[in-house]
């Protein structure tokens, strides 16, 4: 059997006008905020805190788009031991003009300094000022949302059942502490059998 001529045409004016009978959903933008997604990837945020300014998120930044400056500073020592010298954060920048948003400096961060925000409203009207100061990343800090509930159906992460099993191991050496008193190496429990 044939297709009738004009099938199509009659085909595409009914979706037309079906779509023309709706009512249009339109977001009001700046007065009604987006919804974003719990994990969307807005701005990157700095915790200064807990930056050690070891450089790993300049030196693994495909783009080279972030700016560290430091200064070492020596700690007396408490007790008469040596004094030590840290690093002393002065400036941390990234240019979002060539940050790609890969998330490679937040990803081999060892220390949590560094985090995705889902601000997205920090548009600049000159090229120059997208490189922005470790107070304005302090400022986004702010709006980091606290990190989303494990599945209830995953597997435990495995630091916490070794954490689990160790302090079980602990509380189980704390009971045999008789056995340590009769000779016995410490670390085995009253048992003798090894953990």
């Amino acid at each position: 059997m044939g297709r009738l001529p004009g099938g199509g045409l009659a085909k595409g004016l009914a979706v037309t006008l079906r779509t023309m009978t709706r009512r249009s959903i339109t977001r009001q933008y700046p007065e009604v905020q987006p919804d974003l997604p719990p994990r969307s990837r807005g701005v990157i945020a700095l915790f200064e805190e807990n930056c050690t300014v070891c450089m790993l998120c300049a030196r693994e930044c495909p783009d080279w788009c972030i700016y560290i400056d430091s200064h070492k500073e020596t700690l007396p020592a408490e007790g008469g031991g040596r004094p030590r010298t840290r690093n002393v954060l002065d400036r941390f920048a990234i240019d979002f003009a060539l940050c790609m948003y890969c998330g490679i400096c937040i990803e081999v961060c060892p220390f949590d300094a560094l985090f995705w925000s889902p601000e997205f409203e920090y548009a600049e009207y000159d090229i120059a000022e997208l490189t922005h100061e470790k107070e304005r990343l302090r400022e986004w800090m702010w709006t980091v949302p606290p990190p989303q509930a494990h599945d209830p159906g995953a597997e435990p992460p495995k630091e916490l059942s070794a954490a689990e099993r160790s302090a079980a191991r602990d509380a189980g050496r704390g009971a045999g502490g008789a056995g340590r008193a009769a000779g016995r190496p410490p670390g085995r429990g009253g048992g003798g059998a090894a953990p």
